[in-house]
This record gives C-alpha cells, structure tokens and sequence, in this order.
C-alpha cells in the first residue's frame, strides 16, 4: 500500500477553470517547498506541459480509455513516486467520458479509481443563490465520487462573493477557495486549444506564476493540503516499463521534439528506454541532420501546419529522413507525424515519404477510436488491437494507403493510415502504457539487421 496525498481537479463543463486553477495549485505547492506530481485526466498533450512548468516534473496522463482501468492507478503510483502531493487535472465536465461508454475514461471514473476527493471549480459569473443547486447536484449525482469543495471563479464582486457563501452554505461542501475575475493571466489559443509551452515559454512561465499567485491569494491551501493527506492509501505495485529481451547493442531511436512535434507521453520514452535503445531528441525545426547513429525514427503530434514554411525550408532534414526510411529502417509517425511525412502539406514539400498530400480542413475530427493491425508491420503484429484518440483538424488524400495502418472503428471510414516498408503513419494517438509490445517491436525492428528471424519472433512472442 502507497499513500501519495492526492487531489482533483474538476468542473462541471469545459471552460470553468479547471486549468487556471490546477497549475496555479502546483505552482503554489511547488514555491511553498513541495514536491509536486502533475497529471491529466484524458488524452490532451497540451495541459501537461503547463503542469511540468509548474512543478518542474514531468505532466503525466490518465486516460482509462487508453490504457485500461487496471492501469489507472499504477500508472499514477509511477508518475507520483517520491512526491508530496499530487495533483489530477480533470477533462470536461465530472462526468463525462468516452461517447457511448457511460463512466469510461470520465474524471469521475479515475477519481473513483484514484479514491480520491474532487474539488470543483464552478464558473459563477453568471449565477448567485443556484449555485448551490447545482454543486448539491454534482455531489450526490454518484455516491462513489467525493465531492468535498468548491473553488468558485469568475467572482465580480464581493457582495457577489457573499451571496454564493451564503448559498453554498446550505449545501454542506466547503468553499476553499474564490477567483476573481483575471483576464491578465489568459492563455491564448487556436484551433486545437492553448497554445503549447514550447512555442511561448517566457510567457508561459509568466501565466503559470500568475495563476499561482491568484490562487495563493484566493485558496486556502492548508485546507486542501489537510484534504490531500486525508486520502487513503492505493494498493501497489506501481506501473513500471515491462523488461525486455536483450537487443544487440543500443539502438538509437530519434524522436522528433521542438515547436512543432509536442505531443508525446512521457512513459514513452521511458518503453523505448526499457525496450533497450537510446533515446535521442531532435528539432526538425532547427537541426540538418538525424542523431548520429539513427536507427530508428518517432515523430508525435504537434502542429506543423503552424510551421510548414519552417519545415519545408529544412531541406537536408528532409532529405536524410527519407533516405532513412527508403532504408527500411522503422519510423513510426503519429499525426503532425503523418503530415510531415507527406509529399505536400498546405503545398509545402514535406519529407515525401507517403504518397499523400495534406490540408488543412475546417472540419475538426475528434474522439476515441478501437483499431487492429490489418497486416504485420515495423510497430505492430497483424491482429494487434489497440484504442487510440484523434484529434486534428487536416486531412490527407488519399486517407489511407494500399497497405493502410489500422482498420478502426469510426463512423466514415474502415480503415486508416500507411504502411510500406519500415513506415507506419497514422492519425490515430496511441497511450503505448497501454500497449507496451508496441514499444518492444520497434526496438527490435530498430536492431535489424542484427536480429535473426527466430530473435524477432522471440520478441515478439514475449509480450
């Protein structure tokens, strides 16, 4: 049994809060002398980056569609190991999850797995004495989820304070904590939410300090402190990178960062370290060439359309990443990825590496997917069944390939992506937490050609 004093973060819809005030917490936390574990209730890449530059710890993420309910805990013992406190950030409103799949995935349903008690972050901009209808609602909704305070944002005023206190304290759930309004401390977006840290870090170190400071001025922190410690505590093991068989030296495995590539999880690079190679980050932004020694290529999501004149411009990059994969060595490529893989993207020469060209789309694709490996491929056996995510707003012709990635389950299409050679591209995020041969395979496939088929098949079996 493991005690890590614990809370989350939750509102009742999109756009209450929740952000502001979570990484105002771990920043607050994190000044006072605490060591603070971030995460992230669902897939978004983008949050978590704000919750590393608030506590200086990596922004880990807890998505039971994913990964699967079983994980949800060890994988939070992983991220929070050593640690004072953890803070949970929730995904939309309390209880909503997967489409169709009731509690699934919901910050509801990882705070039930967490045991751990949720403070809501209500906007009362526009409401006084139905507030507390609406917290006595979210409370007793599910007797399973503790609800045990509000943070109320978005005050005008103090007689408007005084009203919701008033109204809220019938309800039995403890303020601890008012906002303001604070326009100053805005995260700017665009079309896919905030923009990333990598792209405005100064700025974003204001913004984080920013909301700490409001909410040091506004939270009583003792009081969620004695909250957090008052959790019990969750049954081990924690999450930890399955071990591998041995592959012949270190194979390096490039994996692309900067501006335009920041989505990627943290526990990958941790799999693929775990799986035996080394892994090397580089900026196809800025850097000419591949990591000396590179065997094997990943490139994550971002946003290259924001910088496809930058990437095009970069062309002994370019170059060298199709020679690469003209080598058969593996490059796995998940969305951002799979456009700059592309011939073209908005008209811009990308890598070539796909006979496909992309654009951006006013149509946004989003949600949960259920895929399966139509043939054997550099990341995956034929048959592998996965769960991914995606989330873009660009689409590429064709939208898949002779060989395509994944036969998915989606309401236009059957099938999704390319595969040729050592290439698999695709929209489709996967969590490889929740799927950790994936990881192991294209390690091994990396190691090629020093692997005999019978050692392949060795890795692969050894699952």
């Amino acid at each position: 049994m493991t005690h890590v004093p614990r809370l989350v973060i939750a509102a009742p819809a999109s756009g209450s809060g929740k952000t502001t005030v979570a990484t105002g917490l771990m920043r607050a936390f994190t000044d006072a002398g605490l060591t603070v574990s971030p995460h992230k209730v669902g897939p978004d890449y983008i949050d978590p980056g704000y919750h590393a530059l608030a506590t200086g710890l990596p922004g880990r993420n807890l998505d039971a569609y994913l990964c699967g309910p079983d994980r949800i805990a060890p994988l939070f013992l992983h991220g929070a190991a050593g640690c004072d406190l953890a803070i949970v950030e929730g995904v939309m409103g309390l209880f909503d999850g997967a489409s169709g799949q009731g509690e699934l995935a919901s910050t509801a349903h990882v705070a039930k797995l967490l045991r751990a008690p949720v403070v809501l972050v209500v906007d009362a901009s526009s409401q006084s004495r139905s507030v507390a209808a609406l917290v006595h609602g979210f409370a007793s909704w599910d007797p399973e989820v503790r609800v045990a305070g509000v943070i109320l944002n978005k005050v005008g005023s103090d007689r408007h304070e005084a009203l919701l206190r008033e109204a809220l304290g019938e309800s039995g759930v403890p303020v601890l904590g008012v906002l303001r309004r604070a326009p100053a401390i805005s995260v700017p977006s665009r079309h896919l939410g905030l923009v990333p840290v990598a792209e405005r870090r100064t700025d974003a170190l204001d913004s984080v300090e920013a909301q700490a400071e409001q909410v040091r001025a506004s939270c009583d922190l003792d009081a969620l402190l004695a909250l957090a410690r008052s959790t019990p505590p969750l049954p081990g093991p924690a999450w930890e990178p399955p071990p591998s068989a041995a592959v012949p030296g270190s194979p390096v495995i490039a994996m692309a960062g900067g501006p335009a590539f920041t989505f990627s999880y943290a526990e990958h690079t941790e799999l693929l370290t775990a799986a035996g190679a080394q892994v090397v980050p580089f900026d196809p932004l800025h850097d000419e060439s591949l990591p000396p020694g590179t065997s094997g290529l990943v490139i994550g999501g971002g946003f290259p359309e924001v910088y496809a004149p930058e990437l095009s411009a970069n062309e002994p990059l370019r170059t060298a990443i199709s020679e690469l994969a003209a080598s058969g060595a593996p490059l796995v490529a998940e969305c951002a990825g799979l456009l700059y893989l592309a011939r073209s993207l908005d008209g811009k020469p990308m890598c070539g590496v796909l006979d496909a060209d992309a654009r951006m789309s006013e149509r946004l694709t989003l949600g949960y997917r259920e895929a399966v490996a139509l043939t054997d491929n550099s990341l995956a056996l034929a048959g592998t069944r996965v769960r991914g995510h995606e989330f873009h707003r660009t689409v590429t012709t064709p939208g898949a390939g002779p060989s395509p990635a994944w036969g998915v389950t989606h309401p236009q299409r059957a099938v999704e992506g390319f595969t040729q050679g050592g290439v698999h591209a695709s929209y489709l995020h996967l969590h490889w937490a929740g799927a950790p041969e994936l990881a192991r395979r294209l390690v091994a496939n990396a190691a090629e050609p020093r692997l005999t088929g019978r050692e392949m098949y060795a890795l692969d079996v050894d699952r």
